[in-house]
């Protein structure tokens, strides 16, 4: 009999610690393992992904979607630098990940080799948790176990490189001798609760308030009944980072949705107007769409200590696990008598959903209104369903739009915000749950910066999936409208049509190429029938909506400042001025000046 190689060791160990699915793409520096995955007859499964970058992403996906490991492997040189994209949007999103690279043969390095990089150097930020080079075989069981086991504790990124010589080497065990490490398989994260007397000063400082709001991220998603609960006993409203979306469902009436940039306009006004403010599992960025320093008092659960009141001033900091702690702080809530505070949050909100309602029902000067695709998409989306969304204007209405049901799982890049991470955290959401149903909301920008040749991915492993269902919308405005609008409302510049314009591409006509289906919308009445169609469709299907690129994704709050050089842009001769003020400035401006309101 054989005996095993490093690289059918590493494949066997990765296997003892439950990895069952790695994406990548192949290459000789990583040969070896490749050989060893082969051998292995399907105890992990390898997704060949179009591109390194986009197997990061998809690891870091498959991390959000399933809670477990998410593992991505390259070649040496170029293979392993285009992971970093991917590997840094696990690491900003505190997701597990694990990398494994090539390198190039031990006795070259040093050399100035083809492909030869310094890997442990180029992977020391992203993965500097834990990344090593092995050196001879009896260094892999360690240094897999302590690359996983890190990455799972810590919930950060590891990388485990592997000089190709080394790979097919017979294994040997560590011996039993000085100098040697002796590892073992397995990880169960620990139960963490704050000390009795941390809770209840937490729980004094919410009894004392009388307009508490709530605001939840991606590490409240597995507390959603807990949550609901505090935010009855405090009468609070809950906002909603984007993270953490899908941790409430939309159709409770307290629930503000989304915050800040991409945010509404009742969570802005909670927040300025709250006395008392509870974060649970979110490292939301942007302070001025929180109270004023010293305006509310605060508490802030999170499970990394290095998060807790960095955004804001809290006056108590809780080191646990949010349902876990929110379970133990409960009997020490007092039930709010006085319900004023909380009718007047769901006031805001029954306002704001029949403002959506009419701004996203308002014609287009030229093609569809995009608010129009998401709203559309809200009444028809199934519980069950996972819904991606990239950076860029879409973002916008995937985060107000959007009204999430209690059941559905939600992301998208959001400590990066890279663009490019829709379709790819669509495929691994429908690896890792082939039984439910995909939708990825996408711009022309990403999707022709990397989103389009992934769509090959698709059509090359949809038909073993159970429930063929996996939608892309693409939004074709000919426009990398975010920045767009940026540059208007932020910088007060019109449009900079050389770096913004981008040329249209018939998106439904590729899908319809390699093999799946393909809808165009150009109409805003036939958009509600489109998603019907889709989401019964017997295979995937890529739906391209000519969106019109003047209608604004504007922040939930505008300031005279902002209006102010939106204005100038209109002066200065933006090159879309009219359409703008047709299908836009009554909503900039009535947001600041008396007597127009968007309503």
């Amino acid at each position: 009999m054989t005996s095993p190689t490093v690289g059918d060791f590493l494949v066997d160990r990765l296997y003892a610690w439950g990895v069952r699915r790695i994406y990548g793409y192949p290459g000789d520096g990583i040969n070896g393992v490749f050989g060893a995955l082969n051998r292995a007859n399907g105890k992990i499964e390898f997704i060949q992904a179009r591109h390194e970058e986009m197997a990061a992403f998809m690891a870091s996906a498959h991390a959000k979607f399933t809670g477990e490991l998410g593992v991505c492997i390259a070649t040496s040189g170029p293979g392993a630098s285009h992971l970093l994209t991917g590997l840094y949007d696990a690491r900003m999103d505190h997701m597990p990940v694990l990398a494994i690279c090539g390198q190039q043969a031990r006795a070259s390095l040093g050399g100035h080799y083809q492909q030869e990089l310094d890997l442990s150097a180029m992977f020391k930020d992203v993965a500097g948790a834990f990344v090593q080079q092995a050196s001879v075989p009896s260094q892999i069981r360690h240094l897999v176990d302590r690359a996983i086991r890190t990455a799972l504790g810590e919930r950060r990124v590891t990388a485990l490189i592997l000089p190709n010589d080394l790979q097919d080497l017979d294994y040997e065990p560590p011996g039993r001798k000085h100098g040697t490490v002796h590892s073992g398989v397995g990880y169960r994260a620990p139960k963490t609760v704050p000390y009795a007397d941390d809770l209840q000063r937490a729980a004094d400082v919410l009894n004392a308030g009388k307009k508490v709001a709530i605001l939840v991220g991606a590490g409240a998603l597995q507390a959603t009944d807990e949550v609901i609960a505090a935010a009855e006993k405090l009468g609070a409203g809950v906002a909603k980072a984007l993270l953490g979306k899908a941790a409430l469902p939309d159709d409770l009436p307290f629930v503000t949705g989304s915050i800040g940039l991409l945010g509404t306009e009742p969570s802005y006004k909670m927040m300025t107007e709250c006395d008392t403010l509870l974060m649970i599992g979110s490292g939301f960025p942007y302070s001025e769409f929180l109270p004023k320093e010293g305006a509310a008092r605060g508490v802030q659960i999170d499970l990394k200590a290095d998060m807790l009141s960095i955004r804001y001033p809290m006056e108590v900091n809780l080191v646990g696990d949010s349902a876990e702690t929110l379970r133990a702080l409960l009997p020490m809530l007092q039930q709010k008598t006085d319900r004023a505070w909380r009718e007047g949050i769901e006031g805001w909100m029954a306002d704001w959903w029949k403002k959506l309602e009419k701004r996203a029902l308002e014609p287009a000067t030229t093609g569809v209104n995009p608010q129009r695709t998401v709203w559309e998409l809200s009444p028809r989306v199934p519980a069950n369903a996972i819904v991606t969304s990239d950076s860029g204007s879409c973002a916008n209405w995937y985060a107000r739009d959007l009204k999430v049901k209690r059941g559905m799982m939600c992301s998208l890049s959001g400590g990066l915000a890279s663009m490019g991470a829709a379709v790819p955290y669509a495929i691994a959401a429908k690896f890792a749950h082939p039984e439910r149903p995909v939708i990825a909301l996408v711009g022309d920008g990403a999707m022709q910066m990397n989103n389009m040749a992934e769509l090959i991915t698709v059509a090359k492993y949809w038909k073993q999936w159970s429930d063929p269902r996996w939608i892309c919308m693409v939004l074709n405005n000919e426009d990398l409208n975010q920045v767009t609008w940026e540059q208007r409302v932020m910088n007060g510049d019109p449009k900079f049509e050389a770096s913004q314009n981008i040329p249209s591409v018939p998106y439904h006509r590729f899908a319809e190429l390699i093999g799946l289906r393909g809808f165009y919308v150009d109409d805003a009445e036939r958009m509600a029938a489109v998603w019907d169609d889709a989401l019964a469709s017997d295979r995937p299907v890529v739906i391209e909506v000519k969106a019109d690129p003047n209608i604004a994704p504007l922040p939930p709050h505008i300031t005279l400042q902002q209006a102010k050089a939106f204005a100038t842009t209109l002066f200065e001769g933006d090159p879309n001025e009219r359409n703008i003020i047709v299908d836009t400035a009554k909503q900039v401006l009535g947001a600041v000046l008396p007597g127009h309101k968007d309503e």
